[in-house]
């Protein structure tokens, strides 16, 4: 399996994920010829891609999702509430929809749909599961209900968001509302929260985490990583491996 954060924050997002038969997008934040130069840079071809997964309708996730579609003919998995509310998104390629909750096949994939909290339509988590293991995406999410912390056990590679340290937030140049936005449990994990998270679903065979979705104004990228690093180091998780996703450029490329 290989997984690489082609784009992760407030202005773009975009996950590449590769199995033995199956190359994927999760999201498609920035323009298609975007995705594709990201893709070339990691060595791989958007023509090979077989699929692309949605989160959730918000831009920063959808914003490419029509071209993207479009150009590589690449099907659609879409919860039906999602399409529903994606603004513009234009004709897609094919779309299969899917209800929270829902699990389905993928080539070599078994696709584990869960419902987290954020204010979209019908925002999703998404497990991958294949017979090297599983990996857990779950990003965009105000509060880690016990359910996420239930299905997202003993996964080989978590892609988790650390959206803000609260201080920065606190203080930072936000608008009121919106800082209560972020913070609401509809809105997104702070590094705090991201760590507790973390804590609960460490297990002796997690051997990655890539922390996602860092704000740029109310975070750093050593903020995060010294908190998530701390949760792991607390409860002995030494060997687990640490990566934080950035805006401009792809994150490694993290293969197990």
């Amino acid at each position: 399996m290989q997984i690489c954060l082609l784009a992760s924050g407030s202005k773009g997002n975009a996950i590449y994920v590769e199995t033995a038969e199956s190359r994927l997008l999760i999201d498609a934040g920035l323009s298609a010829r975007e995705i594709g130069n990201r893709l070339n840079a990691i060595g791989k071809s958007p023509e090979q891609l077989d699929a692309l997964l949605v989160t959730h309708e918000h831009g920063d996730h959808c914003r490419g999702l029509g071209p993207v579609s479009r150009r590589w003919k690449l099907p659609v998995h879409i919860h039906h509430a999602t399409r529903e509310a994606l603004p513009h998104a234009g004709k897609l390629t094919q779309t299969i929809a899917f209800d929270s909750g829902d699990t389905f096949c993928l080539r070599d994939l078994i696709v584990h749909t869960v419902p987290v909290t954020h204010d979209a339509a019908a925002p999703t988590g998404f497990i991958l599961e294949t017979s090297s293991g599983k990996i857990g995406i779950a990003t965009d999410l105000g509060l880690a209900t016990r359910l996420v912390i239930d299905r997202f056990q003993g996964c080989r590679v978590l892609v988790l968001e650390s959206n803000h340290d609260e201080d920065l937030l606190r203080d930072g140049p936000y608008p009121w509302h919106l800082k209560q936005r972020i913070r609401s449990r509809h809105g997104h994990l702070s590094n705090r929260e991201s760590a507790e998270l973390l804590r609960s679903l460490a297990w002796p065979g997690l051997e990655a985490v890539l922390l996602a979705h860092l704000s740029e104004a109310n975070n750093t990228p050593q903020l995060a990583e010294d908190c998530a690093r701390k949760a792991l180091n607390d409860i002995k998780a030494f060997s687990t491996q640490l990566f934080v996703g950035c805006q401009d450029r792809p994150s490694i490329c993290f293969g197990c």
